[in-house]
C-alpha cells in the first residue's frame, strides 16, 4: 500500500468548482478504529453545505467532505476485535469519504447486507443512520399512523418511504415532478403530492392530519407543517433547505399538544452513532438482505468528477442515491 492517496479537497468555501483533486497522506487508524480502503463514496447535501462554508465538521475529524463510504478493511487500531483485514463493509463517517482510504470508529461500520453490491452500500450509512434515528427513535413512528416526508425522490426521501411503509405506516409525501411522484408511489407511498400544483397542507388535513412528519425544508414549511399535523402530531426537522427562520404561532403546538423536534447526526457522540448501528444491524439489515427495502440509485461519478456529482446533487433532477467511484470499481 502507498503511503499516498488521491482525495477531492474543499480548497475555499464556494460552489461546486472549489472541489479539487489533491494527494495526502493515507490515515493511521486509531484506537477503536478501522482503515478502509474505499470502493465508494456517497454524495450528500451535508457535503454540499460544507463546501459552501456552512456545516464545519466536529472536533478532530477530516476536512476533506464525504460522511458514509464503502469497501475493504485494510488495517484495525488498538481494540478492535469486530472486523479484520479483508472484510467488507459499509460505514459511517465523520469525515473523509472522498479518498481512496478513510478511518472511522469500528462501531460504526457494518457488513455489507446480502445481495448488495459495494456500489449500493456505500448508499446505505447517512440516509439509514438519518432515518432511523429521525422517524423511529426520535419520532416514534408506528404502524397504522399517518407519516408525511418531505421531498420523497432524496436519497432521505426514498429511505424514509420504504422503511415507513414496511413497518406498516401509511406514507404521504411530496416531490416536484409527476415522475418523481410516480417513483415515490413506486416504493410504498400511499399518496405523492405534486407540492407545485398540490396543498399538502388540505390534503393531510382531510385525511385527520399526520402524525409524524419528517422534514428538511423548513422556511415556510415549519408553520404549514404545524397546521398538517394531527392533534398530538410530532414534527422531526432534519435540514433547513430554505432557511431555520420563520415566524411560528406557537399557541397551535399548546392547544394540539405537538411536538416539535430535530436533530443533526454527524455532531452526535460516537456512542450515540454505534447505539444506531445496532439497531440497525438487528432491525434493518435483514430486510436489505430478504430484498423488502433497498437504496435507489441515481447515478455515479468518478472521484476525479465530484464537482459534476455537487452539481447534478444541486439541481434536484436526481432520483435517490448519487455516488462516487473512488477505486474503479466494476460492479
Amino acid at each position: 500500500m502507498t503511503n499516498m492517496m488521491r482525495v477531492v479537497e474543499i480548497t475555499k468555501p464556494g460552489g461546486p468548482e472549489v472541489l479539487v483533486e489533491a494527494s495526502r497522506p493515507v490515515p493511521v487508524p486509531g484506537q477503536g478504529e478501522i482503515l478502509i480502503r474505499v470502493a465508494y463514496a456517497g454524495v450528500n447535501r451535508p457535503d454540499a453545505l460544507q463546501r459552501a462554508g456552512a456545516y464545519n465538521p466536529p472536533p478532530g475529524a477530516s476536512d476533506l467532505p464525504g460522511l458514509e463510504a464503502s469497501g475493504t478493511v485494510l488495517a484495525v487500531g488498538p481494540g478492535v476485535a469486530e472486523y479484520a483485514e479483508g472484510d467488507q463493509v459499509c460505514a459511517l463517517l465523520p469525515g473523509g469519504g472522498y479518498a481512496e482510504y478513510v478511518t472511522t470508529p469500528a462501531a460504526h461500520a457494518l457488513p455489507i447486507p446480502g445481495g448488495l453490491t459495494l456500489k449500493q452500500a456505500a448508499a446505505l450509512p447517512e440516509t439509514y443512520f438519518t432515518v432511523w434515528t429521525n422517524v423511529f427513535m426520535r419520532g416514534g413512528l408506528k404502524a397504522g399512523e399517518r407519516f408525511l416526508v418531505h421531498g420523497g425522490s432524496s436519497g432521505i426521501g426514498t429511505t424514509a418511504i420504504q422503511l415507513a411503509n414496511v413497518f406498516g405506516a401509511r406514507v404521504f409525501t411530496t416531490a416536484g415532478s409527476a415522475e418523481k411522484c410516480d417513483a415515490c408511489l413506486g416504493l410504498g407511498a400511499d399518496t405523492a403530492i405534486n407540492y407545485k400544483d398540490s396543498d399538502f397542507v388540505e390534503i393531510l388535513k382531510a385525511e385527520g392530519g399526520a402524525n409524524l412528519i419528517l422534514d428538511m425544508v423548513g422556511g415556510s414549511y415549519l408553520p404549514r407543517n404545524v397546521r398538517a399535523l394531527a392533534t398530538e402530531g410530532r414534527l422531526v426537522q432534519i435540514a433547513f433547505l430554505e432557511g431555520p427562520k420563520v415566524e411560528l404561532n406557537f399557541a397551535q403546538i399548546m392547544m394540539r399538544r405537538l411536538t416539535i423536534t430535530g436533530s443533526t447526526l454527524r455532531a452526535q457522540s460516537d456512542v450515540a452513532k454505534a447505539r444506531i448501528a445496532t439497531e440497525l444491524r438487528a432491525k434493518v439489515w435483514p430486510l436489505l438482505a430478504a430484498g423488502r427495502i433497498a437504496p435507489v440509485m441515481d447515478s455515479e461519478f468518478q472521484l476525479a468528477d465530484a464537482a459534476d456529482a455537487h452539481n447534478h446533487m444541486e439541481s434536484s433532477k436526481h432520483i435517490g442515491k448519487i455516488v462516487l467511484n473512488v477505486a474503479g470499481e466494476l460492479n
